[in-house]
């Protein structure tokens, strides 16, 4: 507590110190070293760090630096200088961690609206007199559906000194409000789970981030775990599938080509934000990629998009982000496989299919979309931008830079439609009527299952005629992994679950789920989307906790299920909250499959069928079998004069592997 109070003293101090600043139409951070330590690349430093932000987006002060209602944040930090290239310019990038008081632990902490985490980033724009190439970037990232770093501008004073135009920025990191994959322990050795997550990038090794191998024209960096904590069995999965990418890229077969390997949507995004902006450090350096458990390979987030639209490092003689070339061909290729997915006619054909969609109004590539992005960023960081060139003079002309960039784009885009190719090939995609009919997000918790998440299941039917082939969908969104097996398959006009536990699920229903999905549903929000191998969108529905959607699904012993699979799921007045614990595999109507009679019964149960049965079975009301009865024939008869009185669960199985069960009722 003492070291924070020197620290207020010495903010308020500062502003003697720096009169020349005093206040701005953006969020003001306040970083003191302790003892005013210079900065160093590493190792880090202590210090305090404030944050000035008024609600509402009006004008920050410094002298609201003690005023807590204007304080979005105030802490204890561990910094250093971060970067490559951009280390050597006078205005420095910095990395901080937010400290608990003590400095004993890293403390989660909410940033300018920014989802809670400890690893934090100013970014400097080296090299980019537009202050904003990253900031624009990120944008289209997200707004193509991807994950992209959230950053938020800021006017930096370090120690009293006033340093310039800064983007306060997430890091790349595994969290499930960034990188949405699992963390490895270094227990997990074997599979399922040595299969998930990893983030692995390709740059320059440093003594910290080691090269883990190189291969394909690509050294590659195991980001996470890192080097300290990865073991050999996983160091060596990861690397297999980057292998396994190399040797398939050239092979559109979704059994055995690059479709069974990687996310075919991410690595397309990936591709056309590199080319789109002739990122000259694509490919090769800062390129990441992020592998969830039992998911497939991904490509991103996108990472470092300062020498992008026209820019380089002209003053060491680069000049490489053009308009009239592919990157992957031209200056950083990296690994080959960028290469020879490209020249795959199939992965082509989708590269120009979403290169169109991309160009329609309001979406990442039309014209109007970019401009009126950087015509945003302009307004925002004009008056910043003055006191920028005060301090640095870097920047020799902000307004010819921003017209040169638009112009840039607009050839760029140009020539990208120039040199594309048709996608007739992969315009029509026949979709399988598949339906996520049922979702169990958030079970209760009660004393027989203890762990309520092993409740979990989603359920998918087949509303149509005939048998789907299900080789090669998976769920492609992050946070629940799943692809199904080769030539597994879905009935006409029945249902398939997959659960997050097999065990649990069988004594809770009575019968076996399909398959089971890696980590759980989200408890808050979850957007599931059902896709084929090349990622073409069979079905999907983002749920909520909350209204409008059914609330006692949200732990209080109900589920989410769809009131009519003919309707669109996407809508929350589509759903209702379900308490019935009888599951169905088959749902055309029960009394056109089997007939039970009496019920209620004293002694016996007649059960006709027009489909041969195989199995009878009891259930009680928590799932646990009592009885159970072979069956060769389409009808039989069975005692339940044993039996107490009461509600029982009547499972029937078939031997076309479809399951149905039903309540019985002894009297």
């Amino acid at each position: 507590m003492k070291y924070q109070f020197f620290t207020i003293l010495t903010f308020c101090c500062s502003l003697n110190i720096f009169s020349q600043f005093t206040d701005s139409n953006l969020p003001i951070v306040l970083i003191e070293t302790e003892n005013g330590a210079v900065i160093p690349d590493d190792p880090r430093v202590f210090g305090t760090l404030k944050i000035i932000k008024r609600p509402g987006g009006t004008r920050n002060f410094i002298t609201d630096v003690d005023n807590d209602e204007f304080i979005d944040y105030s802490g204890t930090i561990s910094i250093e200088v971060r970067g490559s290239s951009s280390q050597t310019l006078d205005k420095k990038p910095y990395g901080f961690t937010t400290l608990s008081d003590d400095r004993s632990e890293n403390d989660n902490v909410t940033l300018l609206g920014m989802a809670k985490e400890n690893d934090w980033i100013l970014n400097s724009f080296a090299f980019d007199d537009s202050m904003m190439r990253d900031v624009i970037s990120y944008q289209m990232a997200r707004d193509m559906g991807q994950y992209a770093t959230n950053l938020e501008y800021c006017e930096v004073v370090l120690n009293n000194e006033y340093i310039g135009l800064y983007a306060l920025s997430e890091k790349i990191k595994i969290d499930g409000d960034r990188v949405d994959i699992e963390k490895l322990s270094d227990d997990e050795n074997s599979l399922p789970e040595v299969s998930g997550g990893y983030i692995v990038q390709t740059d320059r090794p440093t003594t910290e981030d080691p090269e883990a191998w190189n291969n394909n024209g690509a050294g590659y960096i195991i980001e996470k775990p890192n080097a300290d904590d990865i073991t050999t069995e996983q160091a060596a999965y990861i690397e297999t599938v980057f292998r396994s990418l190399d040797q398939k890229a050239t092979n559109h077969n979704i059994i055995n080509g690059y479709p069974s390997v990687i996310d075919v949507p991410s690595f397309i995004d990936y591709m056309l934000m590199a080319e789109i902006s002739s990122n000259a450090d694509a490919y090769a350096l800062s390129t990441f990629y992020h592998k969830d458990r039992s998911g497939k390979l991904r490509a991103g987030p996108i990472w470092d998009y300062n020498l992008t639209y026209g820019n380089d490092l002209f003053q060491w003689g680069y000049d490489r982000s053009l308009t009239n070339v592919w990157q992957f061909q031209y200056s950083n290729v990296g690994a080959n496989f960028w290469t020879n997915l490209f020249n795959n006619n199939t992965f082509m054909c989708y590269l120009s299919k979403r290169f169109n969609e991309l160009k329609a109004d309001n979406k990442s590539f039309n014209y109007n979309y970019i401009s009126n992005l950087i015509d945003t960023n302009v307004t925002l960081i004009s008056e910043a931008v003055t006191r920028e060139s005060q301090k640095w003079n870097q920047i020799d002309d902000f307004s010819a830079e921003i017209t040169n960039m638009k112009n840039w784009f607009q050839q760029r885009l140009t020539w990208m439609e120039n040199n594309l190719g048709e996608f007739t090939g992969c315009n029509n995609v026949t979709i399988p009527s598949l339906v996520i009919s049922k979702i169990d997000y958030n079970p209760q918790e009660i004393e027989i299952y203890t762990e309520s998440d092993d409740l979990e299941f989603i359920e998918i039917k087949n509303t149509g005629a005939t048998s789907v082939d299900l080789t090669g969908v998976y769920l492609l969104k992050l946070g629940v992994s799943y692809q199904f097996p080769v030539n597994s398959s879905i009935d006409a006009n029945s249902s398939i679950y997959l659960a997050s536990d097999n065990t649990t699920f069988a004594n809770r229903y009575g019968f076996n789920p399909f398959d089971t999905f890696e980590r759980n549903l989200s408890n808050k929000s979850h957007h599931l989307v059902l896709a084929d191998a090349f990622g073409n969108v069979i079905d999907e529905v983002k749920y909520l906790d909350k209204a409008p959607w059914p609330e006692t699904a949200d732990g209080d012993g109900d589920y989410l299920e769809l009131i009519d699979v003919a309707s669109n799921n996407a809508l929350a007045s589509n759903w209702q909250a379900s308490s019935d614990r009888v599951l169905n595999t088959n749902f055309e109507n029960n009394e056109l499959v089997f007939k039970v009679y009496p019920n209620p019964t004293k002694n016996i149960l007649i059960i006709n069928s027009k489909h041969k049965l195989h199995k009878v079975a009891i259930l009680n009301l928590l799932g646990q079998q009592l009885k159970s009865f072979d069956v060769n024939f389409k009808s039989t008869e069975i005692s339940i004069s044993s039996l107490r009185k009461g509600v029982y669960f009547l499972r029937v199985s078939f031997y076309n592997g479809s399951h149905v069960l039903t309540k019985i009722v002894k009297e």
